[in-house]
């Protein structure tokens, strides 16, 4: 069985992980921990450049950040299951495309990602990275939420 496992620092990932290393996978199991670099920083140009520059800065940070975020998921996935091979990626661009491009090209069964939960109007501003691998995505999926039950979403 092929994971992919979609995390970001939020407490709703952090809920994904628990879920992902709180449970029996069948020998032979491999599990990819994915973070994806995504500013939340518009790339919106004003005369003075100032929000690209922002931008810039705001990527560079989330680079900075992603190895010890992976290192630290994969320490927990270890400890819980030493017999999973776990490997880690970081990718840089759009979260919901990148993590069905990733499941599709990586062979994966399952795709586990948190989601926010934001309300309605929130999500059809904002759109939500959740619903949309959860359309999208070839495999099964399974949506976590941080202190509320799992939402499971099958082909």
């Amino acid at each position: 069985m092929k994971i992919l496992l979609a995390i970001d620092g939020s407490a709703h990932s952090a809920a994904a992980l628990e879920e992902v290393a709180s449970r029996q996978w069948p020998v032979g199991t491999e599990v990819e921990v994915l973070t994806i670099v995504h500013p939340t920083t518009p790339l919106l140009l004003d005369p003075a450049f100032v929000m690209a520059a922002a931008y810039v800065d705001a990527t560079h940070e989330l680079w900075r950040l992603a190895p010890a975020l992976l290192t630290a998921a994969a320490a927990r996935l270890t400890r819980a299951h030493p017999t999973l091979r776990i490997t880690t990626k970081t990718l840089e661009g759009t979260p919901r495309e990148l993590i069905v491009r990733e499941a599709a090209d990586w062979g994966a069964d399952l795709i586990v990602l948190g989601s926010h939960g934001h309300g309605p109007l929130r999500q059809a501003v904002l759109g939500s990275v959740a619903t949309g691998v959860a359309a999208d995505a070839a495999c099964a999926v399974e949506i976590i939420r941080a202190g509320r039950q799992i939402v499971s979403v099958h082909p």
